[in-house]
């Protein structure tokens, strides 16, 4: 199906007619921005605008918070048990619109429609997940070691949480901050990237249909959310912010968060060494380094970034990974014949260019693509550098993109200084048949994910986050709902 086949008639899913209406969702209605004001969103696979979406005012983000302080105690109240299977339920309407989700996420955001599908998937599990720990916000019981009184710890739900996600995984990145703020007993905020509301209010809309009352889920689409977001986060009734992005941007609302000593959790940048040593099976690491660095055209945070190759099978290791770059299909989203998609914007492909040239200037080889598709849409070929000196930009800086630089190592206490070398540590790649060397090598690896002999380590069951400047806080597994409750001792004697 092309873009232009693409219309409101192709499908009767509430969820799918709701997002292209373009409307924000506050307090459990669908509103027009206060002031009637609109944004475009661009299909990055065409270079054009296909609908606007309401631009939400301060006034407008003021009413969410407003709406979700007005439903926080009767949301908290609401058993976990009953918390739970809203999710459940909401999991269900996921799955059940999966196309449709994917084929908005494909729209907005320019990634391949199959992976856009697996993003559904992915992103629904989150659901499943908290739907199950909502009844897991366990307690503990204890006699103090004087043995004079009783120490209690309950749990309670942190209050209104602000969520600012990024655009390049846009019903992902809302799940797993809304599924354990729900299960904990949180009303919500959220705030999507401008590039991508209509999987937020989509994802609004599968909310609505699972029974969320209104006010515990509110979606805000302002063009411009600098002023807005301090605005809210200067809000005495918002009491957690979870963002997702740059570490440039984290940063600046971690200060604005410690202004009011606020909860957050950030998931920042990342600059994931994908390490292949001397007796890895070449097989697995072309096909794992496939997945980590073109899932999503290299759009991702944990994506892999600096490919360290052994010297000894650097050649062949090359040669493998551009046979299997050529096969990838590059072309709108929506032709099940390609999947890499376009980059989001036109600044985000023309900054990969940049880091082309930077390498190709110090000296490095393009083994394969280095080009814009000459195309509308903001296509980029897929990209293979070889001999890539260690000052490259795009070994110093995250690329987001499907740019893959190689270094060469001889030494293993080499290669684990230069993959240490960065400022942040979300994810790490090895490559290795050597089990012990791996696990060896990952305990020694900063950075708060590792993947041995694996392309992907995103699970919605296990902690997620980095260490250093890639963030604090976990989202998944039993420690994302931790993020969203407070504990409380209390001293008892009986």
């Amino acid at each position: 199906m092309t873009v232009d086949q693409m219309t409101r008639e192709d499908t009767a899913t509430t969820a799918y007619e709701k997002a292209l209406a373009g409307k924000q969702y506050i307090g459990g209605e669908w509103l027009d921005a206060s002031d009637g004001a609109t944004f475009g969103v661009e299909d990055p696979g065409k270079g054009e605008v296909f609908v606007q979406v309401a631009d939400s005012t301060p006034d407008d983000c003021m009413a969410a918070v407003a709406a979700a302080d007005a439903a926080a105690a009767g949301w908290a109240a609401t058993p976990p048990r009953q918390r739970g299977e809203i999710l459940r339920r909401a999991f269900d309407l996921m799955i059940a619109n999966r196309d449709d989700i994917a084929k908005l996420i494909t729209l907005e955001s320019g990634k391949a429609y199959a992976e856009a599908q697996g993003e559904v998937d992915y992103g629904a599990e989150f659901l499943r997940w908290f739907s199950e720990e909502a009844c897991r916000g366990l307690g503990t019981v204890a006699t103090a070691p004087s043995g004079e009184y009783n120490i209690i710890t309950t749990l309670h739900p942190v209050g209104i949480s602000l969520f600012v996600t990024p655009w390049n995984f846009p019903a992902a990145m809302a799940t797993r901050k809304i599924g354990p703020a729900l299960a904990a007993g949180c009303t919500t905020i959220l705030k999507p990237a401008k590039e991508t509301p209509l999987t937020a209010l989509a994802m609004a809309a599968i909310f609505e249909e699972a029974g969320v009352p209104a006010g515990v889920i509110n979606v805000i689409t302002p063009s411009k959310s600098h002023s807005t977001i301090a605005a809210m986060m200067a809000d005495p009734r918002v009491k957690k912010i979870s963002f997702t992005g740059s570490t440039g941007v984290g940063k600046v609302l971690m200060e604005q968060a410690a202004r009011r000593v606020m909860r957050t959790s950030m998931e920042l940048g990342g600059n994931a060494p994908f390490i292949v040593m001397p007796d890895a099976d070449l097989d697995v690491a072309v096909a794992s380094a496939m997945v980590a660095k073109f899932r999503n055209g290299g759009q991702s945070c944990t994506a892999a970034n600096r490919f360290y190759v052994h010297e000894s099978v650097e050649a062949e290791f090359v040669e493998r990974f551009r046979t299997a770059m050529a096969d990838l299909k590059v072309g709108h989203g929506l032709d099940p014949e390609n999947n890499l998609g376009a980059m989001v914007t036109r600044k985000e492909r023309d900054g990969m260019l940049e880091l082309i040239e930077d390498a190709k200037a110090r000296g490095a080889e393009v083994v394969f693509g280095g080009e814009a598709v000459d195309s509308a849409g903001y296509f980029l070929q897929p990209t293979l550098l070889r001999n890539v000196p260690r000052d490259a930009r795009c070994i110093r800086e995250e690329i987001f993109g499907p740019v893959a630089p190689i270094v060469t190592f001889t030494e293993l206490e080499d290669v684990i200084e230069q993959a240490n070398d960065v400022e942040v540590g979300l994810v790490s790649f090895v490559q290795t048949s050597d089990l012990a060397l791996g696990m060896s090598m990952a305990s020694r690896i900063d950075a708060g994910m590792v993947g041995i002999n694996r392309g992907k380590v995103s699970d919605p069951a296990a902690p997620f986050g980095g260490w250093k400047e890639s963030g604090i806080g976990k989202e998944g597994g039993h420690e994302g709902l931790l993020e969203y409750l407070e504990s409380k001792y209390t001293a008892v004697s009986w």
